[in-house]
């Protein structure tokens, strides 16, 4: 099975070390991987922006550089969410003759979790280190793709790790791409609560499968004097030895 990794704009440039145990999990499952040396954006930030010529032209870069590809695979909701829920939506705007490509692409590509749990049926033979982790549902992958039971499920599966659920743990945790950016304030008081309730739970990390909220949440911890809770992202528990 010959799976292409989009490993995303932030992963290679904020946490190259999540895209590693991506790959190291899609290895593990019996994967071939490709890792196309070339790919950069998936255009979520300009579709999001209404520059929709800027996100066909790098929507049409994603179907070249993956055309191969039986799967692909991001270990991000957000950015897999774009390719499979949002590029459909850019059909009319393409010439008839790209379509089928573009809707291909969309129908062949995965979040990393939910393709570990459903197209590969992965387990995960691991121990932790890490005793109680809470879990983040970041937006995009839950809304957009059903991302919900498949992380849980892979982490049930780690010897030696407790998952204690935390209030609102669907709740936004205030990133939301430029709305960080455009409406700080509002950003850092949903931030705050999401953080309270990573605290509240009383795990030793917060887990979650988008490089974004990481950032956020990791951020805003911090600024709240905690250095302690952890901030993973689920492929790295997924991966470690």
């Amino acid at each position: 099975m010959k799976v292409g990794l989009f490993v995303t704009c932030l992963v290679d440039l904020m946490r190259p070390r999540i895209g590693f145990a991506a790959l190291e999990l899609l290895k593990e499952a019996g994967c071939e991987v490709v890792v196309p040396e070339a790919q950069t954006c998936c255009g979520q930030p300009g579709y999001n922006s209404g520059d929709r010529v800027s996100a066909i032209a790098l929507a049409r870069k994603v179907v070249r550089e993956f055309a191969d590809c039986e799967y692909v695979v991001a270990p991000s909701g957000s950015c897999a969410g774009m390719i499979r829920a949002h590029y459909p939506e850019m059909l009319k705007d393409i010439p008839e003759e790209e379509r089928a490509a573009l809707t291909a692409l969309s129908a062949k590509t995965h979040e990393l979790t939910d393709f570990l749990v459903n197209v590969v049926q992965f387990i995960p033979e691991k121990k932790s280190s890490i005793k109680t982790i809470t879990y983040h549902d970041s937006c995009s992958g839950l809304r957009e793709l059903g991302v919900k039971q498949q992380p849980r499920t892979l982490l049930a599966q780690i010897q030696g790790l407790q998952l204690r659920e935390m209030n609102e743990c669907e709740q936004c945790c205030g990133f939301g791409g430029a709305f960080a950016l455009k409406f700080g304030e509002i950003s850092s008081h949903i931030a705050e609560r999401k953080c309270e309730n990573i605290t509240g739970s009383g795990a030793d990390a917060v887990v979650l499968g988008d490089l974004g909220c990481m950032l956020n949440i990791e951020g805003r911890l911090r600024r709240r004097g905690d250095q302690k809770t952890q901030v993973l992202h689920v492929a790295e528990v997924l991966s470690r030895k």
